[in-house]
């Protein structure tokens, strides 16, 4: 931990945890939901918007800043923080998860990795001393170690060869992070978890990372396919090898019910694109399950999305005007949707931080599990 950088702990439920982020930037509530903020935005959101929501960190990535406005840039201009105007802490994904999903367009070696940008085909670099210096030029607060993100499915020996050099790139990343002056005296890194689905790799990967020693520990490589059983097994023997004064994030989860089963598995961090992705295409997340705006049953129903959430598109707009904005492909449809996928979000957070306080995880989550299941509202 630095002096700008710690984590309390104040309550735990089981394996569930309820802790404070402390940042340079301000505080983190956790179990903490973070949207996505890919290229400097969170896709139709002015970040006073989604601050509102109560999000109080978000999420940028390495690879989209890079290949474009260039970390160079940003840092001239003041920063990320500056440059999308949002105040609290951000985290950085380290660029490894992009790079696996450019498998057409990459070179991995021991150095690491060189690939054609997905815009324009341009030549480019990743080491783990580049992606730090691009995170510190962002001006992260939350730094990830670059690694590289297991495929699934993949042979055992593959995911241990990725894993293993995944742990050489993370010793390389914290050497270079500290190498960071003022950044890295205020700021955090965090080292990323590998291993695919096999225990004894994660066990192995766990104690590499302890050994190097980082502000926090990530799960990688999940979410990639292997579905919410096997990624639940992976966390039942891998949350309790993590150091229980840090934080620990899982990468790129994911559906509400995922979040649950996470966090009463004791993780902390979230981030994921869904909440976003899905409302700029007509899906709503609500606490009777997922709502598709684009069926009929929705044209003429003055009703709201759903009556008990405060955001904007359910106090003050119908399902049949959210249906008519998201069929005639108007912004104003995918902001609201949006915006409303995130306050459930956020609100689903906050209710589980509500139950670990008073030691009612459990039932807090029968009642999502039951309301989820009761499905949507009876058509008119």
């Amino acid at each position: 931990m630095t002096d700008s950088f710690s984590f309390a702990l104040h309550a735990t439920d089981g394996q569930a945890r309820r802790g404070t982020l402390h940042t340079v930037r301000g505080d983190v509530q956790t179990p903490a939901f973070m949207p996505v903020g890919t290229a400097a935005t969170v896709k139709a959101m002015l970040p006073e918007s989604v601050a509102a929501t109560g999000a109080q960190i978000i999420l940028g990535n390495t690879y989209h800043l890079m290949l474009r406005p260039g970390a160079e840039r940003i840092a001239a201009l003041g920063g990320l923080h500056r440059f999308m105007n949002w105040a609290g802490p951000i985290l950085t994904d380290s660029g490894g998860f992009q790079v696996m999903s450019l498998s057409k367009l990459r070179k991995i070696d021991e150095e690491g990795v060189t690939f054609q940008s997905h815009i324009d085909g341009t030549a480019f670099s990743l080491s783990p001393e580049r992606s730090m210096e691009i995170q510190r030029l962002l001006g992260a607060n939350v730094v990830m170690a670059f690694d590289e993100c297991t495929k699934y499915p993949v042979e055992k020996h593959e995911a241990e060869r990725s894993m293993q050099l995944s742990m050489r790139w993370a010793r390389r990343s914290r050497n270079a992070f500290d190498a960071g002056g003022a950044h890295a005296a205020q700021n955090a890194l965090f080292g990323i978890v590998q291993g695919g689905v096999h225990e004894d790799l994660r066990t192995e990967s766990v104690s590499a990372l302890k050994d190097i020693g980082f502000e926090g520990y990530a799960v990688g490589g999940l979410a990639v396919g292997e579905g919410q059983e096997m990624m639940f097994n992976v966390l039942d023997f891998t949350a309790p090898l993590l150091p229980q004064d840090r934080p620990r994030y899982l990468m790129g989860v994911g559906k509400p019910s995922d979040l649950v089963g996470a966090v009463q598995r004791g993780i902390d961090m979230f981030d994921c694109v869904l909440p976003t992705r899905s409302g700029r295409n007509g899906q709503a997340f609500t606490r009777r399950g997922t709502v598709n705006i684009n069926n009929a049953r929705h044209l003429d129903d003055p009703r709201p999305l759903d009556e008990a959430c405060a955001c904007p598109a359910c106090q003050h707009y119908s399902r049949a005007y959210l249906a008519h904005l998201v069929r005639a492909g108007e912004i104003l449809g995918a902001m609201l949707m949006t915006w409303h996928n995130l306050q459930y979000y956020q609100d689903l957070m906050a209710g589980m931080r509500a139950a670990i306080a008073v030691g009612g995880l459990g039932t807090f989550a029968t009642d999502f599990h039951a309301m989820q299941q009761a499905g949507d509202i009876d058509p008119l």
